[in-house]
């Protein structure tokens, strides 16, 4: 027995599914699709290596992602989706389930047809009415007919046949998100007259004649239904949470073998997985499903990115197995570090969604965490022995600075870290100290590096700032130095305006070094001053104003988390101007005018700059002719955000 198993007891328990033996209690989710395939929806060697990182994470369910049942591609969701309509792509799914039941973990694979989202490359969807997008970039919709609905409950069968003759013991169909299922079960998406709408119970026909035809196509193998706890389409007029629980009592009565618990559509006006909800906020759906179906198996994972937390929910018998997938996205060892009681050296799903913002935009997804996602096939990206040790000097202790320096240690490198700050995490700390979200989510980044700078004996020399002439004194000591000091605020842009020293630097005020008063202009919409703004006026009730000059604020906010910010706004009652200039700072206030051309003055105790942010560049100038081999990495090239900083940090120090 491992030491964290004793720790962790419920967690790493066998149990059963169907006639099969998981080794613990931990399902893979599907995760949705990862968009590395083909367009043919062929697999492709970036996707084989993904599986195989996947089906080392020691969970004892492994669920392949989504693919499409139908040849139309009425189903296909994403451009890089897989398919499972044809014998052609038996060998690929043989390859994958070979893969995962080699590691001792049972093997599901996800039929997944998109519905009202899907039809991507043929200007149409498919639903059970026709009723309107709501997001624009979705295609308008084709009403099913009934000859229709019975060839789609047919194809999921024949791709279920087709799952088992590849190898998985298993197969999962999903409402998650708001696909097909999700569509016939939903009032707002079926509106149908005939048998397969109106009632709760006709609504339901589909998922269960689904239900009933997949088992009797795989009557061995075990089946499981991804179903809403929680739709949060009230806006839409979408089931109730009664409305989804008995749709889960018609699952269980056509004899699905688990439930997987989800929350939300994509259509939602709420949030239901990101770093805005606390960890454990839904666990009371599982809970109810567990109660109603004591003899059914229930999987869960929403927002519940801790083992830990996992193991005392399967103790209190809210659910039977953690579903967990984006914090694997994350640390795809986490839990070989969970049953070795590493948990301190877990890399945290901070729940920022970069992966869901690049799906929806029909790209491949990637985590703010985990560089390496995405890239397991390139051996550029994984850590291997430096074919020279050097002696490598890192400048700031933020994301990038830490990633280049754990990496590079991993190689064998002697690395020191100099920092003019007192302890480690540069910007990213004040951020998540002014954080409406969860700052403890963005401080374990910071937490995170702390603990590996220990373990892997990191020099951090702190309280040190690294100038020219400090650099002067080291000269020869280091055979390389990177550069990732992060930005800092560029007051050069309003140096002309009258009474630009009066301007408040946005990192002094997000540091705490300096106390803004009670009324407060904020120049720049972007995170950072929206973060300051909402700080301010959140946790200092202050009157606060942004003036942003773009049209819209936000601009530089991870798609998935734009809507927000703009919900933050409305609700603390943040004024905003849009499509404005500031012209001038006074004792008084600040002067700026309008998308109009009207100058209007509004009052302010201080005016924060928080508009553009510059470069760390005037380092990179003063040491070019001090040091064999200088880099940068980050903020202090090109300041953009956490994930650029982790993804440049690591790649650098994977090949210094």
């Amino acid at each position: 027995m491992k030491p964290g198993h004793a720790k962790l007891p419920h967690l790493f328990q066998p149990a059963r599914l169907g006639r099969f033996t998981a080794p613990n209690r931990i399902k893979y989710g599907a995760c949705c699709v990862s968009n590395y395939n083909g367009r043919d929806g062929q697999v492709s060697e970036r996707e084989f290596a993904r599986m195989r990182v996947i089906a080392r994470t020691g969970c004892g369910i492994v669920t392949n992602q989504g693919a499409y049942p139908d040849p139309l591609g009425e189903g296909k969701g994403y451009f890089r989706q897989l398919a499972i309509y044809d014998d052609r792509f038996l060998p690929a799914f043989e390859r994958i389930a070979a893969d995962i039941k080699a590691q001792g973990a049972i093997a599901i694979q996800q039929i997944l047809h998109a519905g009202r989202y899907g039809g991507i490359d043929l200007g149409y969807c498919i639903q059970p009415s026709d009723v309107p997008q709501t997001l624009p970039h979705f295609r308008p919709a084709r009403v099913m007919s009934k000859d229709e609905i019975r060839a789609c409950i047919a194809q999921h069968a024949d791709a279920a046949k087709r799952s088992v003759r590849a190898g998985f013991d298993g197969t999962e169909v999903t409402s998650f998100m708001g696909y097909l299922l999700a569509n016939f079960n939903s009032r707002f998406t079926n509106q149908r007259s005939d048998e397969y709408g109106g009632s709760l119970v006709n609504r339901g026909r589909f998922m269960r004649e689904l239900i009933d035809a997949i088992k009797q196509a795989t009557p061995e193998h075990p089946l499981v239904v991804r179903l809403n706890g929680a739709e949060l389409m009230d806006k839409w007029g979408g089931n109730t949470e009664d409305e989804c629980f008995e749709l889960m009592q018609q699952a269980v009565d056509v004899g699905v073998d688990m439930i997987s618990v989800t929350v939300g559509w994509q259509e939602a006006p709420e949030s239901s997985i990101g770093r805005d909800i606390e960890p454990g906020h839904w666990n009371r759906l599982a809970a109810r499903a567990k109660r109603m179906f004591p003899n059914t198996l229930v999987a869960f994972g929403n927002r519940l990115p801790d083992p830990r937390m996992a193991d005392a929910c399967l103790r209190e018998g809210m659910f039977d197995y953690w579903e967990v997938c984006r914090p694997l996205l994350a640390d795809p060892e986490l839990v070989h570090k969970a049953a070795e009681d590493r948990l301190d050296e877990v890399r945290r799903c901070i729940g920022s969604l970069n992966c869901l913002s690049r799906l929806f935009r029909d790209l491949p997804y990637t985590c703010t965490m985990n560089p390496a996602l995405g890239h397991e096939v390139e051996p550029e990206y994984q850590v291997t022995p430096a074919a020279v040790k050097k002696k490598i000097m890192v400048i700031g202790a933020g994301p990038a600075g830490m990633e280049c320096a754990i990496a590079a240690t991993r190689r064998g490198h002697e690395v020191t870290v100099f920092d003019k700050a007192d302890r480690i995490g540069g910007n990213l700390r004040a951020f998540a100290q002014n954080d409406l979200a969860r700052p403890d989510d963005l401080l374990s980044v910071v937490q995170h590096y702390e603990v590996m700078a220990k373990k892997l004996g990191i020099e951090l020399r702190l309280n040190t700032e690294v100038h020219a002439k400090f650099m002067r004194s080291v000269l020869h000591q280091y055979d390389a130095c990177v550069v990732a000091a992060g930005a800092h605020t560029d007051r050069s842009r309003c140096a002309h305006l009258p009474g630009a020293e009066r301007l408040l630097d946005a990192f002094d005020v997000a540091h705490g070094r300096v106390q803004p008063g009670r009324r407060v202009v904020v120049v720049g919409g972007g995170k950072i001053g929206l973060t300051i703004a909402e700080s301010l006026r959140k946790h200092r009730s202050a009157e606060v104003t942004v003036v942003e000059t773009s049209r819209r604020i936000a601009g530089d906010v991870k798609p998935s988390f734009k809507w927000r910010h703009s919900a933050w706004v409305e609700e603390l009652g943040i004024a905003c101007l849009t499509g404005a200039q500031l012209l001038a700072v006074d004792d008084a206030g600040a002067t700026v005018r309008d998308a109009k051309g009207v100058e209007t003055k509004i009052p302010a105790d201080s005016v924060i700059l928080a508009a553009a942010a510059a470069p760390a560049h005037e380092l990179l100038h003063e040491f070019e002719w001090m040091i064999d081999e200088l880099h940068g990495a980050g903020d202090a090239l090109v300041p953009r955000g956490l994930e650029q900083a982790i993804q440049e940090g690591f790649r650098l120090g994977v090949r210094l």
